[in-house]
């Protein structure tokens, strides 16, 4: 094993750490490590995405069901039409795009640049709602919990068909969805999002496994680094400021986005 493959799966432990200390952000290293590290087509990366994050998440949240920090109506109202939209999408839409997109000026924006461009920008979106400043949940106060189901819902879709088109788990949309439209506290809010990343990314996977070349033996081995990770996130978790660690992560997020715009545009 290469010093790169080494570093790359020693990624994988960061990524685990990612979601078991803010409950979001494993996709957001996952593709990039996978891509680029491990020198693996973008396509196929946002396969392994799907099945690394999912897995990752399905361990983290079973603490969180222990102390009873999942809304599971919650997560059934977001969830279902998500299911629909990320399967559809890794089955029928990511195989119909086709190889070549489109030419600009005699630069070719192929099915794989555009996948990690689009990656790219949704990165930039998840840095933003790193960044800013959480404004305070009344629910946190009062204990009530409202559920604005056809709105939830249509953000479930929306959230499933990003997860189908770039392996996104989409924690850093689903969390303030939650707090936002279900009223929920953060803490079950991070909790209700991981259950709802692992059953829409596997489900998501699922739609692949007939369609793509599946490396099991590497999948496998590259996912328990990252569930090593969750477990030292979710013990990090106790002693880190949840808000401080997320800002900063966002600012990581943000340059990480930056970077693979201009590593596709200009240093192809």
């Amino acid at each position: 094993m290469s010093s790169i493959e080494i570093f790359g799966f020693s990624a994988s432990i960061f990524i685990g750490i990612s979601l078991g200390l803010i409950g979001g952000g494993g996709s957001i290293l996952t593709l990039p490590v996978l891509v680029y590290l491990l020198g693996i087509n973008p396509v196929l990366s946002t396969a392994y995405s799907l099945f690394v994050v999912g897995t990752t998440s399905l361990v983290g949240s079973v603490n969180y069901m222990r102390k009873e920090l999942v809304n599971y109506r919650a997560a059934l109202v977001f969830a279902v039409p998500s299911f629909i939209t990320v399967f559809l999408t890794r089955k029928y839409l990511v195989p119909a795009i086709p190889d070549s997109l489109f030419s600009v000026g005699g630069f070719e924006v192929t099915k794989n640049i555009g996948i990690m461009i689009f990656f790219a920008i949704v990165m930039l979106a998840a840095s933003y709602s790193m960044i800013k400043e959480k404004k305070k949940n009344k629910t946190e106060e009062t204990g009530e919990l409202k559920f604005n189901y056809p709105v939830i819902g249509l953000e479930g879709a929306v959230v499933g068909a990003l997860t189908g088109l770039v392996g996104a788990g989409g924690g850093f949309l689903i969390i303030p969805a939650l707090v936002v439209l279900a009223h929920l506290p953060m803490k079950m809010a991070v909790g209700t999002s991981l259950l709802i990343i692992a059953a829409k990314s596997l489900i998501g996977f699922i739609g692949d496994v007939s369609n793509l070349p599946v490396d099991w033996p590497f999948l496998l081995e590259f996912t328990a680094f990252s569930v090593v990770g969750i477990f030292v996130g979710s013990y990090l978790s106790k002693f880190v400021p949840s808000e401080k660690l997320k800002r900063a992560f966002g600012w990581f997020v943000l340059v990480m986005g930056i970077g693979i715009i201009s590593k596709e545009i200009f240093f192809k």
